[in-house]
């Protein structure tokens, strides 16, 4: 079965404090680096990935539909919003989609449908974890040590049952 992510871009954009700072700057460069982001998971985890945005009417995009690094760009067309064009793709895909959005609306739309859901900031994690570890990560090692010590640090981390099975069930853990 082959998994297809079909994301709410300025959802997750606006959830990560990374894109958020670029979107302010200017609003493609927050859509750049996400593109950016997910054509290196596309390189990891070969899964079929559309990233849905608001209004062609704020794009430099030609067409309300456009393939960009191997990533399916959609523009949702007046009157309808992203959440309506995830909303249908959701009603598609079924049980073979895996919705990214924070919007509750739209997340219990998806699991009404059958469809794995997980959050935008969840999502951006699970990406830059496992580009992290392919080697394609950029983040800073704190001198080559290695903890030792098996006490833990920090609160619990571990996702509710329900999240879990989703996560799990979009083969994602």
């Amino acid at each position: 079965m082959s998994l297809h992510i079909i994301i709410d871009g300025y959802n997750l954009i606006r959830q990560s404090p990374s894109l958020s700072s670029l979107d302010r700057r200017d609003i493609q460069l927050g859509r750049r680096a996400l593109l950016a982001l997910l054509a290196a998971y596309k390189k990891i985890k070969s899964h079929r990935i559309t990233v849905v945005f608001d209004g062609i009417s704020d794009s430099v995009f030609s067409s309300e539909k456009e393939k960009i690094k191997g990533i399916e760009v959609r523009f949702s067309r007046r009157p309808d919003s992203a959440d309506t064009v995830i909303k249908k793709l959701a009603s598609d895909y079924r049980e073979k989609a895996l919705i990214v959005s924070s919007d509750m609306d739209v997340v219990r739309f998806a699991e009404a449908k059958g469809a794995a859901t997980i959050s935008s900031p969840l999502f951006e994690n699970k990406i830059r974890v496992a580009s992290y570890y392919d080697g394609a990560g950029t983040e800073d090692e704190d001198d080559g040590e290695r903890r030792t010590d098996t006490q833990k640090k920090g609160p619990g981390r571990r996702l509710s049952k329900k999240m879990r099975r989703n996560v799990a069930r979009a083969g994602m853990l």
